[in-house]
């Protein structure tokens, strides 16, 4: 599907004094020169801001990981996640449309989006609060149908129940998300038939919407001032010396940051142990092929063959000043009845 930019766009986009303080510090999460890899927090941070990614949005992103422009443009029409046209300023309706959902009623729930919202996707309410679209699955078929308000899901859906969380968020208030059925979580409907025990004693809310309620941002626009700014990566353990670099992380090639477009050459520690790759690689000193009667690691020396024939000409062979080179016969080997293999006839005994 081909993604552009929506036609009308701010004249600029900053972002606030927190979320620039967050972006800052998700940038220093990746070593010199690999800065552009913070791009997709950062393009999120902005549409969590504005609802949506502008040109500018993108533009100053690019900025500040000094990337091209085109390269943070090529990630914000990659993702779907990326809304890339203006949403309602209240929230923003993504219901899954995908196989479990729809065989459990989803399509009724766009038709409630259609009446209440817009007639088609991506169109913002007369009112301006609402926005809607369908998307793939979410992830949550046991709880089918859903959808997505904000950041947090909303789950066995009825079209009465959406059509209930619309107005109220309209009203101003935020319904609790996750199961709208009575569940807990996504234990069977008729309530649980196993491990009952532990559930008169466990908490409200299951852990996502434990989170969703605590922090309260479920529709709301980001700024940055909902949750203290942390950065565990910057912290330095005892045993690292600061400033110096993991060695066994890879390296831009001779320590060059990234170009115009964001790309570096990596390079690894390679040697060579045959022929020399260049003056920078050379060969490795050969090493003692020698090989004698050493006890493996970790066991006993190794005992000579005393079955062994220790006589050096039947072990070796002689040499033959008629072959070519000077090469060596065949060792002798001892047959029975007093003969020799060598290759060659057998001298008779002499008489004595």
């Amino acid at each position: 599907m081909l993604r552009r930019l929506h036609p009308d766009q701010p004249e600029s986009f900053a972002f606030t004094p927190a979320n620039q303080a967050w972006a800052e510090a998700q940038i220093t999460k990746y070593p010199e020169g690999r800065q552009a890899s913070a791009i997709i927090p950062l393009l999120w941070r902005a549409q969590e801001q504005e609802g949506w990614l502008s040109r500018p949005a993108i533009e100053e992103v690019a900025r500040m990981l000094d990337l091209a422009y085109i390269r943070a443009l090529e990630v914000a029409t990659f993702y779907f996640m990326f809304q890339l046209q203006p949403v309602g300023s209240v929230a923003h309706i993504q219901v899954c449309g995908t196989l479990s959902c729809m065989l459990c009623g989803s399509e009724d729930l766009m038709k409630v989006c259609q009446e209440k919202i817009a007639k088609k996707p991506h169109e913002i309410s007369a009112d301006g609060k609402f926005s809607w679209e369908e998307v793939e699955c979410l992830g949550a078929c046991a709880n089918a149908p859903m959808a997505q308000i904000g950041k947090d899901y909303y789950e066995d859906l009825t079209t009465e129940r959406l059509s209930e969380i619309i107005d109220e968020m309209a009203a101003g208030r935020v319904p609790t998300p996750g199961p709208q059925n009575g569940r807990y979580a996504a234990e069977p409907i008729d309530n649980l038939t196993s491990l009952a025990d532990g559930a008169q004693d466990r908490d409200p809310h299951n852990a996502a919407v434990a989170l969703a309620v605590k922090i309260g941002d479920t529709i709301k626009r980001i700024d940055g001032t909902e949750v203290p700014l942390t950065t565990p990566w910057q912290r330095q353990d005892d045993h690292v010396a600061e400033g110096k670099a993991d060695p066994d992380e890879p390296t831009p090639a001779k320590g060059r940051s990234a170009d115009a477009s964001g790309v570096t050459e990596q390079e690894a520690p390679a040697s060579s142990a045959a022929k020399p790759v260049s003056a920078d690689f050379p060969a490795d000193e050969p090493q003692d092929a020698t090989v004698g009667n050493e006890a493996p690691e970790g066991g006993r020396p190794i005992a000579p063959d005393t079955d062994a024939d220790d006589s050096t000409e039947d072990r070796v062979g002689t040499a033959d000043p008629a072959a070519p080179g000077g090469v060596y016969n065949a060792p002798k080997t001892q047959k029975p009845g007093g003969t020799a293999e060598s290759g060659k006839t057998p001298k008779k005994p002499t008489d004595t």
